[in-house]
């Protein structure tokens, strides 16, 4: 497909991009001006297209992502875009790079965990790109449980550096988006250690290859981990593997806003509060919840517009056979999907508010909403991107047979929005922590301290435990309040079956083990109920 072809082709994907947009950013008409201007000059520019991607093998693959990526950064620069404008051009490049995480991941960490000294040294050079930066949290062993987390940062007194080691093979850092091939630098997770005292996790920049050649400085072994699930998708990704032989860096070089260590190897914490480290994860894990309606919009737009196009059964005596979109089975699948679409939309922008109101809050040393904050993004994080995983794969079926070619989108759409249910937290780990959080509300209901935000039905919950569906007939079901009612009951009777169920255990800790799947299931209803009442 060339010339003009090609530019006919990227312009209908255009149009069908702006249409998923328009689902997501409904009400919001400079969000919608800037989409339709940033999609259309992706769309109109040859060097942005994609339609040759799925022949392409992995070395190619990657390649072509990484000339995108350059040219992206070029034009950027060119026609001095904004923050705004930059993130929504290399989103409709739609295709995942080393940028995500230097954008993304990088300089989020260093703004939320350095001095306003590391901040002022790190972030010019960064933001210009003349440092790349990844995230290296994950390791082979360990991912959810980041306090298992084995690299070590062991601080030496006589050279005032810290010296970073790998000293297990399950303690390489595995996954980070970036590393393979194109990172010079990374934020580095790992345990501090001075005097033989462990103090537990913390965040080190760490420079991985020459500025010069680009070859990896010495002690550092690094590389790509290889080829993953789907057919391009994350494949125009450098995952990585990274391990280190006892590597110096200057003290200098840990993220010291919330806690440092002295030229003498004293560990000390400074006066800003601890807990504003989680607001890097608040505002990434709002950013997917947000992200999850805009991959649920584009499977719903070709699902939906296939629907209306592909014709089936019905056809007699020369007429036309009927839509696929006018069978009832059609429907009930693919509504609720747009229906979701549009609930993920709103709860996203509520999840916005939410932390931004956070963050006021603990700039102020009001760390009172900080656990609802955590429990609303863990299982909203958990929730919306399993249902967009699931109905992007339904969007798929919908489709029929031609929803399996890669021409139509959605192999490698579900390819690339998969692994949302893993990184940022395991969906089921993650709900699993929103559960403790109903647990520890339930067992204050007695003390007169009444729930507030999300779990503030809470306070109700004797009345919700005798409640009875006044739904009386189908339209019944119309009534917002109806609704909502009946998700609270189910909600409040899920969470105090378990802790009803808990107390039966001399230890709670094995009761919470033994009963895991009903707090599961518990924790998911009150997500869900989060979302129809926002």
């Amino acid at each position: 497909m060339e010339g003009e072809d090609h530019l006919a082709f990227e312009r209908n994907k255009a149009e069908f991009d702006v249409d998923a947009m328009k689902i997501v950013w409904a009400g919001s008409a400079h969000a919608l001006e800037v989409s339709d201007r940033m999609s259309r000059l992706v769309a109109s520019d040859p060097a942005f297209r994609k339609d040759h991607r799925p022949m392409l093998g992995r070395k190619e693959l990657f390649k072509s992502t990484l000339k995108k990526a350059a040219y992206a950064w070029k034009r950027i620069i060119e026609l001095r875009l904004t923050e705004e404008e930059a993130s929504m051009l290399r989103s409709f490049v739609d295709e995942p790079a080393f940028t995500d995480l230097h954008w993304g991941m990088f300089i989020p960490a260093i703004k939320g965990q350095g001095t306003e000294e590391q901040q002022q040294k790190w972030l010019p050079l960064a933001q210009r790109m003349q440092i790349i930066g990844c995230y290296a949290q994950t390791e082979l062993g360990h991912g959810s449980n980041v306090q298992g987390l084995e690299t070590t940062a062991t601080f030496d007194p006589k050279t005032d550096e810290f010296v970073i080691h790998s000293p297990t093979l399950t303690s390489s850092k595995w996954w980070p988006g970036g590393l393979g091939k194109v990172s010079t630098h990374a934020v580095v997770y790992a345990r501090l250690i001075t005097d033989g005292r462990d103090h537990g996790v913390h965040g080190f920049i760490v420079q991985l290859r020459s500025l010069d050649d680009h070859l990896p400085l010495p002690g550092i072994t690094v590389g790509d981990i290889g080829m993953k699930f789907g057919n391009g998708a994350y494949n125009t990704m450098d995952n990585g593997v990274l391990r280190f032989e006892h590597v110096r860096i200057p003290r200098d070089q840990m993220l010291m806003r919330v806690s440092q260590v002295t030229r003498e190897g004293k560990y000390v914490q400074s006066n800003v509060p601890r807990q504003l480290v989680y607001g890097t994860m608040v505002y990434v894990r709002q950013t997917i919840v947000s992200d999850a309606s805009t991959a649920m919009s584009r499977a719903v737009c070709i699902a939906a517009r296939y629907s209306a196009v592909r014709r089936q059964f019905g056809g007699n005596n020369g007429s036309l056979e009927s839509q696929v979109i006018d069978y009832k089975t059609q429907q009930a699948r693919l509504f609720p999907l747009l229906a979701s679409a549009y609930a993920f939309r709103f709860v996203g922008e509520w999840l916005k508010w939410l932390y931004t109101d956070v963050m006021k809050r603990l700039q102020a040393n009001d760390f009172s909403t900080l656990p609802e904050a955590h429990a609303c993004t863990a299982g909203l994080k958990s929730l919306t991107t399993s249902a967009t995983s699931d109905g992007i794969e339904e969007c798929r079926k919908l489709c029929g047979g031609h929803g399996y070619l890669c021409s139509s989108g959605l192999p490698e759409l579900f390819a690339v929005y998969v692994p949302t249910c893993t990184y940022e937290g395991d969906n089921i780990v993650l709900l699993l922590q929103v559960a403790r959080h109903l647990m520890k509300v339930i067992s204050r209901l007695g003390s007169g301290k009444k729930p507030v935000g999300t779990t503030a039905y809470m306070g109700r919950v004797e009345q919700l435990l005798e409640a009875r569906s006044d739904v009386q007939k189908a339209e019944d079901w119309l009534n917002p309040n109806t609704v909502l009612r009946a998700f609270e009951a189910r909600a409040a009777r899920m969470s105090v079956a378990c802790a009803k169920n808990l107390t039966k255990f001399s230890n709670p800790e094995e009761g919470f083990q033994e009963l895991l799947a009903d707090l599961v299931d518990a924790a998911r209803a009150h997500c869900q109920l989060i979302v129809v009442s926002k």
